[in-house]
């Protein structure tokens, strides 16, 4: 790694990838053996290339890459909602192969969105049929009506169901809320809105809708076995232009408060969220919309929350891109990090990404930043820490469903006793929820552990390995 790129580098920084299950006929397509081999070569290869944290999607349509009690196995998986065969849980196994990995598994929920295209139908068995008239058809596609109470409860029974169920280190919603608007058609919610619109204006209800819905899957969080779970949502990357309002940003695109009725700044001033990730897919200086800007502006107004950039992959490569953008990002203290979209792209290496990111931007470790605001304390420091030859095995308390729990172990490798500094990224050799690790080069080796929050521990001792 280049000195410049190490120095740029921080120790705490949310390197995400998504992963998305709609439209991606290849699980339809492929058996279970072959399901789960792609996945583990694709996270070998995002881990690889310093990926610490993978957003895959297991609601893409009101439906399941799960073994839901609530809604039926996604189209994308399985046909008519059948469970696929040879039986498998993708979250599960996401589960287990990203934390063996050392990585953190966010589950991604699309709430409202039911299909996808004007010819698909919901599966036999889903909420659909049994009460269609919570639902409603908008461009040819069908969406749970959000002025509804009862839909914004199912999807708060969905996360729960998620939470309590799996070991998910965070529940995450993508930018669609009200749908994409359609020129020329407004969402058809006349009926909803004369039974639930208490005298608002019809925008400002659909806003306090979506507020409800956000606000409810944070409570319902917090109330969960797992209430360290952390919740984020990747709005579109404008949330109000200057012309609209002074506190919005210098572009003229499309708002996320005006077209899609998603107050994101709210929910942070609130604290219903505990990151956002906005969508920052264009150039550097585009004319509508400049990832400049754009990147200045939500680091301004971060309002005690985490803000991570979410990057397009292939507009960056094309452009040329990648270091500018990575630099500006880095430079403001307030963003902790940024997420790659799509992350097939990284995988299959779209205009030599996988080597860049390897070899300098993301070429040592880092970890997903802490979240005080969840616990501050920080795990006890692992015990026993000795090495016989290579092999350094270390002791901690089992999990025992707590915040606190030891979950992962950081493994530092330096090259004497005082060289010692837990700030020095590029010292970070593993992260792992193993209690040992078989090292590669001789040298003085230190262990911390993490907790559910991400807070670290106080180090071992070093010991050394020759």
């Amino acid at each position: 790694m280049c000195a410049a790129a190490s120095a740029r580098a921080p120790k705490r920084e949310m390197r995400g990838a998504w992963l998305h299950t709609v439209y991606q006929e290849q699980y339809l397509r492929s058996t279970t053996a072959d399901n789960q081999a792609r996945l583990r070569r694709q996270l070998d290869s995002l881990q690889a290339m310093g990926v610490n944290a993978v957003i895959f999607q297991v609601r893409p349509q009101a439906d399941a890459f799960y073994d839901s009690p609530l809604e039926p196995w996604s189209c994308y998986l399985t046909r008519d909602g059948r469970a696929p065969r040879p039986a498998w849980d993708p979250l599960a196994f996401m589960v287990g192969e990203c934390h063996a990995r050392g990585m953190e598994l966010h589950a991604w929920l699309n709430p409202y969105r039911v299909t996808a295209g004007a010819r698909q139908t919901p599966a036999a068995g889903h909420l659909y049929h049994r009460h269609p008239e919570r639902f409603v058809r908008y461009a040819g596609k069908i969406y749970f009506d959000p002025g509804l109470p009862a839909n914004r409860e199912h999807i708060c029974r969905v996360v729960a169901d998620i939470v309590d169920r799996y070991d998910v280190d965070g529940i995450h919603f993508d930018d669609y809320f009200y749908p994409y608007p359609v020129k020329g058609k407004d969402f058809p919610d006349g009926s909803s809105y004369a039974r639930h619109g208490r005298g608002m204006k019809r925008d400002d209800w659909r806003r306090a809708n979506v507020d409800s819905l956000i606000a409810g899957v944070h409570r319902t969080i917090r109330a969960s076995r797992r209430p360290w779970v952390r919740f984020g949502v990747s709005p579109f990357g404008i949330w109000r232009n200057a012309s609209s309002d002074p506190r919005g940003s210098a572009t003229s695109g499309l708002e996320n408060y005006d077209g899609l009725y998603a107050d994101v700044l709210l929910w942070a001033r609130r604290g219903w969220v505990d990151y956002l990730m906005p969508q920052l897919y264009w150039e550097l200086d585009h004319k509508a919309a400049s990832y400049r800007v754009l990147v200045d502006w939500w680091a301004d107004n971060a309002c005690g929350r985490h803000i991570y950039v979410g990057q397009d992959v292939e507009r960056t490569m094309r452009a040329g891109e990648l270091s500018p953008k990575m630099d500006l990002q880095r430079r403001r203290p307030e963003i902790g990090g940024h997420c790659w979209w799509p992350g097939y792209a990284l995988c299959r290496g779209e205009g030599g990404v996988a080597d860049s990111l390897a070899s300098t931007h993301q070429s040592a470790r880092a970890l997903v930043p802490s979240y005080p605001w969840i616990a501050s304390e920080g795990p006890w420091p692992v015990a026993g820490v000795s090495a016989s030859g290579r092999r350094i095995v270390w002791s901690a308390a089992e999990p025992a469903g707590a915040v606190e729990d030891a979950v992962r172990f950081v493994v530092y490798r330096f090259d004497s006793p005082d060289a010692v500094d837990l700030n020095d990224a590029s010292a970070i050799v593993a992260v792992t929820p193993r209690r040992e690790y078989e090292a590669v080069a001789p040298g003085w080796y230190v262990v911390t552990a993490l907790d559910r929050a991400n807070n670290e521990s106080a180090p071992s001792d070093p010991v050394r390995c020759r």
